[in-house]
């Protein structure tokens, strides 16, 4: 079966992906879809180059398919993550403050974060929060 995306690399996008590959300032991922666009170059198969780089044969082909549908930069990084959304935000965010800032419940000297997290799910201001999160809330200074 000829292959349908074939890798075609010009001399500055060669020296380029030589240049990310051997100064090592990139992410693990970026230096490996640079080695298999060219390996790819070179004319290897793809068994060949997922077995010496240890990816599966999809990835090379999907690195292979990227470059030639949307150019070396497309194929060599990641795309863009979107951010998820806030668990503790408005309301939930001012009443945590107000009960961090209140008297402690009976027993305690002070509140601590896996208690406020308690209190927040058990009055209904969430469904679930961590304590990491009522810590990185509260240590806000914006």
């Amino acid at each position: 079966m000829a292959k349908k995306y074939i890798v075609d690399l010009s001399e500055e996008e060669l020296s380029y992906l030589q240049s990310v590959t051997r100064k090592g300032k990139h992410k693990a991922r970026t230096i490996t879809r640079a080695k298999i666009l060219i390996m790819a170059n070179e004319g290897c198969l793809d068994a060949a180059i997922a077995s010496n780089l240890r990816v599966n044969v999809s990835t090379v082909e999907r690195t292979r398919e990227k470059f030639v549908v949307g150019g070396l930069e497309y194929a060599i990084k990641d795309r863009p993550h979107p951010r998820k959304p806030r668990k503790l935000d408005g309301k939930p965010e001012a009443f945590l403050i107000a009960t961090a800032c209140s008297t402690p419940p009976g027993g305690r000297t002070r509140w601590t974060m896996q208690l406020l997290a308690d209190q927040l799910v058990s009055l209904g201001m969430v469904d679930s929060v961590s304590d990491e999160t009522v810590r990185q809330t509260l240590k806000k200074t914006r």
